[in-house]
C-alpha cells in the first residue's frame, strides 16, 4: 500500500459505482500480469523442467526484441521505469507541499515554496549508496502509513450517520472517469519490483500464492478505505483525503503524512538513479569508482523532481497521468506483450485471448487517460 491510496476516494468521486468495480478489476488484472511477467523469466530445459534464464524486466524485454535490436526492449523498459519512478518522486514533493500549506495556513507561504522547503530536507539523498539505508527508511514508512489509514478509517466510522449511497454518481463525466482510471491503476503498480522480489524469495514456488493473497488484501483495503472515506464526505471529497479531516486531526495526520512522503522518496529515487547509471556506464567498474559522476547523476535527478513539482503542483492530475502512461505500460501492456511473444507456442487459446484482451484494454485506457490528463493540465494552466 502506497501513499497514493489517499487519492482513491477522490477517484470514486469522479467514477461513481464503476470506480468500485475498477478497484477490484485492477487488482485481478495486476495479479494476472504479475504472474505472466514472472513466467517470462523461465524456460523449459530438455527434461521439461522450468529453469530461470532471465533475472530482470530488462532481460525479458531484450529477449523479446533481440531480432530487431539486442538492446531495444531493455531501453524501452528502462525509460518507462525511470519515468514512473521519477514521477513518483515528483508526486511525493507535490504531496509534501500540499500537506505543509494545509497544516500551516497562517504562514504566508505558497504551496510551491513549501515543496522547495521539503526538497531541502531530501538533499542528503544524493549521498545514499546502498539499499541498506533505504530499507530502514521504508520500514518506518510502513509503520507511519498503517497509523494514517487506521486514524482516517476510525474517524469515518464515527461519522457513519452521515453515510448515504446517494452520494454516488449515476452519471459520470467520461474525461474525469478516465483520469480516475489512471489513479486506480497507479495505486496498484508493482510489476517493476516483481522479478527481483521473486528471485530473492526463499521458496520461489510460493510466488503465485503470495501474489494472490497480497492483491486480495490490497483490494479489500483499497475498496474499504475509498468507500468509507467517500461515503463520509461525498461531493466534498478532496484530492488528498486528509484535507477533509477536522483541523485537530488534519494537522496531526499531515505531520505523519509528511514524514511518510519524505521517508518514501529515497526508494524510487535510488532505484531510478541506479537504473540510469547502469544504462550509461555498462561496464565492470564499480558505480562508485567515479563518485563525482555518481553524485552529479543523483543531484541532477533530485533537481529535476523539484522543478517538475514546482511547475506541475496538481496531485490528482499528475497521478492520473503517471498511471495512464508509465503505470499502464509497465502493468498491462508490456507484460501481456512479452508473454505473447515468448510463450505463444505453449499458450492455450484462452490464455492468448486473455493476454490480447488485456493488451487492447490497457492500450485504450492508457491512450484515453493520457489525452484527458494532458487536457486537464492545459485547462489548469490556462
Amino acid at each position: 500500500q502506497g501513499i497514493f491510496v489517499l487519492g482513491l476516494p477522490y477517484a470514486l468521486l469522479h467514477s461513481g459505482y464503476s470506480g468500485l468495480f475498477l478497484i477490484i478489476l485492477a487488482a485481478a488484472l495486476c495479479c494476472y500480469t504479475g504472474k505472466i511477467l514472472i513466467a517470462c523469466l523461465y524456460e523449459e530445459n530438455e527434461d521439461g523442467q522450468l529453469i530461470r534464464v532471465r533475472d530482470t524486466y530488462e532481460d525479458i524485454a531484450n529477449a523479446c526484441c533481440k531480432k530487431l535490436s539486442p538492446k531495444l526492449g531493455g531501453i524501452v523498459v528502462n525509460v518507462t521505469q525511470v519515468m514512473e519512478l521519477i514521477m513518483t518522486c515528483i508526486l511525493y514533493l507535490v504531496f509534501s507541499g500540499n500537506l505543509l500549506s494545509h497544516s500551516f495556513p497562517f504562514i504566508p507561504v505558497t504551496e510551491k515554496t513549501w515543496s522547495v522547503i521539503a526538497f531541502v530536507t531530501l538533499l542528503p539523498c544524493v549521498f545514499i549508496k546502498t539499499l541498506k539505508i533505504v530499507s530502514k527508511l521504508s520500514q518506518l514508512c510502513s509503520l507511519v502509513h498503517f497509523i494514517i489509514i487506521l486514524v482516517v478509517m476510525t474517524y469515518c466510522l464515527t461519522q457513519i450517520q452521515r453515510w448515504s449511497w446517494a452520494k454516488f454518481r449515476l452519471s459520470i463525466d467520461f474525461e474525469e472517469f478516465l483520469v480516475s482510471v489512471g489513479v486506480i491503476i497507479f495505486s496498484y503498480t508493482s510489476q517493476i519490483f516483481l522479478p527481483t522480489l521473486e528471485g530473492n524469495m526463499k521458496n520461489p514456488g510460493e510466488f503465485k500464492h503470495m501474489l494472490h493473497w497480497t492483491h486480495f488484501f490490497a483490494c479489500v483495503l483499497k475498496t474499504t478505505f475509498a468507500l468509507t472515506a467517500f461515503l463520509t464526505w461525498g461531493e466534498e471529497t478532496k484530492e488528498v483525503i486528509t484535507d477533509n479531516l477536522p483541523s485537530f486531526l488534519q494537522t496531526l495526520l499531515n505531520v505523519c503524512l509528511l514524514t511518510k512522503a519524505l521517508l518514501s522518496y529515497p526508494l524510487p529515487f535510488f532505484t531510478a538513479t541506479e537504473i540510469f547509471y547502469a544504462c550509461i556506464s555498462r561496464s565492470s567498474l564499480s558505480n562508485y569508482r567515479f563518485p563525482l559522476f555518481a553524485l552529479s547523476v543523483r543531484g541532477s535527478f533530485l533537481l529535476l523532481t523539484l522543478l517538475m513539482a514546482v511547475f506541475i503542483p496538481h496531485f490528482a492530475l499528475l497521478m492520473g497521468f503517471t498511471g495512464s502512461v508509465a503505470g499502464a505500460a509497465m502493468t498491462f501492456l508490456l507484460p501481456s506483450l512479452f508473454h505473447l511473444k515468448l510463450k505463444w507456442k505453449k499458450m492455450s487459446f484462452l490464455e492468448k485471448c486473455a493476454d490480447i484482451s488485456i493488451f487492447i484494454l490497457g492500450s485504450l485506457c492508457s491512450l484515453a487517460g493520457t489525452v484527458c490528463s494532458v487536457k486537464g493540465f492545459l485547462e489548469v494552466f490556462g
